[in-house]
């Protein structure tokens, strides 16, 4: 069983900065595509961002473009999600998300991402 770790989630104010982090213990980073998903209380989990495995394509949903920047070290074994301008409608549990394979696109379906972290509670206040 492949356990994602994430860290970074916290209460931030409104127009400030958080970053995630999430790596895959003991196992070959850079066949991994990442993606980060979150879910607020009473919705749907959605995607907010994703990369491919070697960090060439990235994608966001149209909410957090702008503000937020997924990116990955391979060699340290780590995927980021950087969040600026952070609003309250962000408040979610952020979970990581991996796809195993040199996939050259990002998928936003999370049924395509067979392994998950625990997710990290982002609280932004107003």
């Amino acid at each position: 069983q492949v356990q994602l770790v994430e860290s970074g989630g916290g209460l931030v104010q409104a127009g400030g900065s958080l970053r995630l982090s999430c790596t895959i213990p003991g196992r070959a980073f850079g066949n991994y595509a990442m993606g980060w998903f979150r879910q607020a209380p009473g919705k749907e989990r959605e995607f907010v961002a994703g990369i491919t495995w070697s960090g060439g394509i990235t994608d966001y949903t149209d909410s957090v473009k702008g503000r937020f920047t997924i990116s990955r070290d391979n060699a340290k074994n780590m995927v980021y999600l950087q969040m600026n301008s952070l609003k309250p409608g962000d408040t979610a549990v952020y979970s990581c998300a991996a796809r195993r394979g040199t996939w050259s696109s990002v998928s936003s379906r999370a049924y395509d991402y067979s392994y998950w972290g625990q997710g990290t509670q982002v609280t932004v206040s107003s």
